[in-house]
Order: C-alpha cells, then sequence, then structure tokens
C-alpha cells in the first residue's frame, strides 16, 4: 500500500473534477462507476473493473488503491467507496460530484410502475372494461410496450379513454367531437391519441389496423365520427326523393336510370325524404353498375362498409319502408348484416339465408376470419364453417337482378 502523498493524479494536480471524464486514464473508469451508480440508485458498496487497461488507467488505479499493479495486467477492480474517497482527497468532491447529474434507474422504475399501474386503473374503469375486444386492445398495448411508451413519455392516456368512453357517437363531425371529448379540435386529426383509439376500433370491430386514410375513414365511421362530409358518400340507383335541389337532382337521376354519387355534406346541407316504398342494399356497386341502364327498384350501394352518408340516406327513408339488406358471404360481411337489421327496425335480410349461400358455395375463396352469428338464419353460420368458402355478391348477380328488375 502506497503511502497517500505518492497517490498519483494523471489529470495533473488539478482539483477540476470535470475535466477528469475527458483524461484518458479516468474515461472508462468513470463511465463504469456511472453505469454502476445508475444501476443501483447510487449505492457506493459495489466494485467497477477495467480489462486490458491501458498504461494511464493502471497509473490511475495504483494511485486510488495505493497498491501496485504490473504492467500488462488484464483486469483492474476499484470499490467504489475508495473511489470516491480518493475524488474527495482529489478534488474536494466525491463520486456523485465529479459524474454529475446521475439517473436513479431503481426510482425510476418505480415511479414508471407506479404511473403505468395508474394507467391501468383507469383503464380497467372505462366504459367498455370486461368486454373481450377490449381486454384484447389492453392486452396488446402492455404486451408490446406501447403503454411503458406513452407512460414515459408523459402522454395523457386519459385522454384515449375520454374518446373511447364517448362512442359511438352518432355521425358527429371529427373536430366537434374531439373538442367535446378532450377540450381540443384537432385531437384526432394526428398524434398518439389517434392511433390507440383507431387500434381500439380495429379491435372492436374486428378488422385490420387502418393502412390508409381511406381505411382510417370507414373506421371512424363505423365509430360514429366523421373525419370529413364531403368524404363521406353513397351511391344510389333509382331513388327518386323530394326537397329542393338534391331531391331533383336524385329524382331526374332515378328517372333516367343513371347511377348518383351523394355526399353526406350535401344531406346535411339539402335535407331529402325519400320517395320510395321499399329500398335495396347491396355491399359491391358492381351490382349497381349492372342494373344501370333500365328500370330498376330503388337500390343503394354501401361500397362495404356503410359510411356515415350511408346511414343519413337510410334515415330519409319514411318510416317503416322495407330496407332488403345483404353483404357478401363472409364473416365482414355477417357481422355488417346483423349490425343493419338491429339497426333498422323495418330491415330484412335480402338472399341472405343458408340456401342462397349453399346455392353459390361450390368454389371461392377461402372462408377466414373470425365466425360471426346469424341470428336470421341460425343454419347460415354453421354450413359457412362447415363449406369454409366466401360467396361475393357477383356470385349471386343473376338472382339480384332479376329481384330488382321484377
Amino acid at each position: 500500500m502506497l503511502p497517500p502523498s505518492s497517490m498519483v493524479d494523471p489529470a495533473g494536480s488539478s482539483a477540476d473534477a470535470t475535466g477528469l471524464s475527458a483524461d484518458p486514464g479516468w474515461r472508462r473508469l468513470l463511465a463504469a462507476a456511472r453505469r454502476s451508480l445508475e444501476r443501483t440508485g447510487g449505492r457506493l458498496d459495489g466494485s467497477v473493473s477495467l480489462t486490458a487497461p491501458s498504461d494511464a488507467e493502471r497509473l490511475v488505479v495504483i494511485g486510488i488503491t495505493g497498491v501496485h499493479r504490473p504492467s500488462g495486467v488484464g483486469r483492474l477492480t476499484v470499490r467504489l467507496a475508495d473511489l470516491d474517497e480518493h475524488l474527495r482527497a482529489l478534488c474536494g468532491v466525491g463520486l456523485a460530484g465529479a459524474l454529475g447529474p446521475v439517473r436513479d434507474r431503481p426510482g425510476e422504475r418505480r415511479r414508471e410502475a407506479a404511473a403505468r399501474d395508474a394507467v391501468l386503473a383507469r383503464a380497467t374503469a372505462g366504459r367498455y372494461a370486461g368486454e373481450v375486444w377490449y381486454t384484447e386492445w389492453l392486452s396488446g398495448l402492455l404486451r408490446d410496450g406501447t403503454l411503458t411508451r406513452v407512460v414515459r413519455a408523459g402522454l395523457s392516456f386519459g385522454d384515449v379513454m375520454a374518446v373511447l368512453d364517448a362512442l359511438p357517437a352518432h355521425d358527429e363531425p371529427m373536430p366537434a367531437f374531439a373538442e367535446r371529448t378532450v377540450g381540443d379540435t384537432k385531437a384526432l386529426a394526428d398524434g398518439f391519441v389517434r392511433g390507440l383509439v383507431l387500434r381500439a376500433l380495429a379491435a372492436w370491430h374486428r378488422v385490420d389496423i387502418p393502412s390508409n386514410a381511406e381505411e382510417e375513414r370507414t373506421l371512424w365511421e363505423l365509430a360514429g365520427v366523421v373525419p370529413d362530409d364531403l368524404a363521406s358518400q353513397v351511391v344510389v340507383l333509382g331513388v327518386p326523393a323530394t326537397g329542393g335541389l338534391l331531391g331533383d337532382w336524385l329524382t331526374a337521376a332515378a328517372s333516367a336510370a343513371v347511377p348518383f354519387r351523394i355526399t353526406l355534406h350535401q344531406l346535411r346541407l339539402c335535407p331529402v325524404v325519400l320517395d320510395c316504398d321499399e329500398l335495396f342494399v347491396c355491399e359491391t356497386p358492381a351490382v349497381l353498375r349492372a342494373a344501370a341502364g333500365r328500370r330498376s327498384r330503388p337500390l343503394v350501394s354501401t361500397e362495404g362498409v356503410p359510411s356515415a352518408a350511408v346511414h343519413a340516406l337510410l334515415r330519409a327513408a319514411p318510416g317503416g319502408v322495407p330496407i332488403r339488406w345483404r353483404n357478401d358471404f363472409d364473416w365482414t360481411g355477417i357481422r355488417l348484416t346483423a349490425a343493419a337489421l338491429w339497426r333498422y327496425p323495418s330491415a330484412v335480410p335480402w338472399r341472405m339465408s343458408t340456401a342462397d349461400y349453399l346455392g353459390a358455395a361450390g368454389r371461392g375463396v377461402p372462408l377466414t376470419g373470425i365466425p360471426a352469428a346469424t341470428p336470421w338464419d341460425p343454419e347460415l353460420a354453421a354450413a359457412m364453417t362447415t363449406v369454409g368458402r366466401a360467396v361475393m355478391e357477383e356470385r349471386l348477380m343473376d338472382r339480384l337482378l332479376d329481384d330488382l328488375n321484377r
């Protein structure tokens, strides 16, 4: 053990601790000490080691420990308490002072866990807590670290919950809905709240997370929120109406057997009343296109998931008018049909029976996705599961056109 008077200070005799971290003899040693203090919350009862030390590092360790180390030694170990004591004698500050601000990682983990528990407590008190889709959504956020990243960034998960708790809305413009729920008209235009809510809506409606603007619009409208009332549209054939300019346009298009596309904005600006005693609703516009040019029963195409414009148009029908509804024979189509029959008291299935399915299911694409119930014809879901084939509307085209042209 060397006497204190022979301690080596390779940074010169400077008492300024701030310069040590740049000195080649001290750099790795102080970096290792920082990692240890951050890992343990500042404890000095451990040690740090340097492998393959340089001569400058070897001299520093000799100065700290007072023990000679030969040139070429493979590993040097220093007790943190000795390092702290040496720095106090050398610079007038201990190890913590020499290193400057040091993260308290154990404390950070405790605070992060507490914040995450608070978020989970809020989530488990949400309106849809206990629903299968909600549990899957929340579990996914935990599993992939999204919830941890939200906590670390200090983002307001409460805004996400406020939005979800307020859904479904009733064809409410997105800025108005955002202002009503979180006090910011632009909160759902972009950012993490929009992303997490869309992820929840995808789980809710059993669809993929949207990958483009059109898929996002469709998902928002499923929840009753309208991002853009000009982009929300519905195409019709043979649907006359009364009520201002839009009613005149619809009636003229119906007389000419010409398809007509309507926006939600038009329906709000020029309210109409449909002048028909029944309505047929199909999914693909191919059916509407094939029926165009000749007299047809009033037909509405949803073009997939019904938009807010579709629902606004159907609400313009006189009360009690039969709405004959159909979709593709796949699980998404089954869910959409079930939702429509639940939403509209006068809705009835249109060629959505077991017989219709089996009559066209000899070939087709494999049936994928999560099965759904068919309460209007319980045997249909069982038949679809057994056959395992999807049947698109185009396969039934002749029968659908016969119904429309009778």
